[in-house]
């Protein structure tokens, strides 16, 4: 059997992320969304092992003692991260694994599983993920601007991504990473044992 891909999905907010994954997940059953790890209580709805795996911080640290985690970070006092077991488990059962994360997070997942599929989501233009942000209707003038500031540096990063898919309509970009995927799934170095079978003929 072969392994599953680890499909990891990060960029600026605003760019789709989260519209793009869902309907990635739609469309592809065979794809599993990774679950996060997190130190922070339940909210109303969430189910643990389907939204999150809820555990204490003193568990949380003694996994990263153990460093039993892919990435991890601390974000307002709560740890989030993504549990290695989970993604590997998966992709040895031979399913593809979706991460929707952070840049920091991305590149920390590259360093230690660099066979993953790294794409980097873009806005059409600069102009149109101000729009975005301003149809929310969540943020003042100065964290609008903090938000664009952050988004200029999050773009720097973008060379250290194998694909950068432009977001300018949810279907055509999601279209886009399925013939990734599917090119992907074509790689010499991911076919060994089919290719070995043509060397001992």
């Amino acid at each position: 059997m072969s392994k599953g891909l680890l499909i990891v999905i990060s960029g600026p907010s605003g760019t789709g992320k989260g519209t793009i994954c869902r309907e990635l997940l739609r469309r592809n059953k065979n794809i599993n969304l990774s679950i996060s790890a997190t130190t922070r209580k339940p909210r109303n709805g969430e189910v643990d092992g389907i939204n999150y795996f809820f555990i204490t911080k003193e568990d949380f640290e003694d996994m990263i003692r153990k460093e039993e985690f892919l990435e991890y970070a601390n974000v307002y006092g709560n740890y989030y991260g993504t549990p290695k077991k989970f993604v590997l488990d998966k992709l040895d059962e031979g399913k593809d694994v979706l991460l929707e994360i952070d840049i920091q997070g991305a590149l920390s997942v590259k360093k230690l599983y660099p066979d993953g599929i790294f794409i980097f989501i873009l806005p059409p233009s600069m102009e149109e993920l101000r729009h975005r942000i301003e149809k929310r209707g969540t943020e003042t003038e100065e964290s609008l601007k903090t938000r664009l500031n952050s988004a200029y540096k999050e773009i720097s990063y973008v060379n250290e991504y194998e694909y950068a898919i432009i977001n300018d309509e949810v279907d055509k970009a999601v279209s886009k990473i399925e013939f990734i995927i599917e090119a992907e799934r074509c790689r010499v170095k991911r076919l060994g044992e089919i290719i070995k079978r043509y060397e001992e003929v």
